[in-house]
């Protein structure tokens, strides 16, 4: 993508999109570039609105906030209304079609796939859809490398989940092949 991504990954708290946006960052200090990683939530443990932000960059990163993401991941409807007019016009949406049913007119390209169901169909948890979600941004937009994502995967998830996290991260990228070409 380009020299400089600006990412936030947005849904309800549970759904793992912090550790989703740490991962996104780690992957992208392994490609050889500079990152930040930061996270907003809701008073509530769970189920209140939550994101993580990430830049990606070839040069310094001197302002760690997103203003305008040009990768906006939504994984609930909640999220989708209060981000959605809030990203580049030529950005990149992904939608999560299990949760998200009703989209605002936007400007950009616009993806929409059933990340949760997948992780739940597919995988039998739907707790790794993050996961899911992290195969789909990396194979719509390439802003990391597959090898560089799985390498920053496989060192922050907890022991014995390895082949879980594996499967849900393919069938992110095999969901982006399947849906879309």
């Amino acid at each position: 993508m380009a020299d400089r991504n600006e990412l936030r990954l947005s849904g309800t708290g549970g759904q793992g999109l912090i550790l989703a946006g740490i991962i996104m960052a780690d992957a992208a200090i392994r490609d050889g570039r500079n990152s930040i990683q930061s996270q907003s939530y809701g008073p509530e443990a769970r189920g209140g609105a939550s994101r993580s932000e990430v830049i990606i960059g070839d040069d310094e990163i001197d302002y760690p906030k997103v203003s305008k993401p040009d990768v906006l991941l939504v994984m609930s409807q909640e999220a989708c209304d209060k981000f959605a007019t809030d990203f580049e016009r030529d950005g990149v949406m992904i939608v999560d079609t299990t949760y998200v049913h009703t989209l605002p007119d936007v400007e950009g390209v616009i993806y929409k796939l059933p990340i949760s169901m997948t992780a739940r169909d597919e995988i039998g948890k739907e707790m790794v859809a993050n996961v899911v979600a992290l195969g789909v941004i990396a194979r719509i937009t390439g802003v990391v490398s597959r090898e560089a994502l799985t390498e920053a995967l496989l060192s922050r998830i907890p022991k014995g989940t390895e082949d879980l996290n594996r499967k849900a991260l393919e069938a992110g990228w095999s969901l982006v092949e399947k849906e879309l070409h």
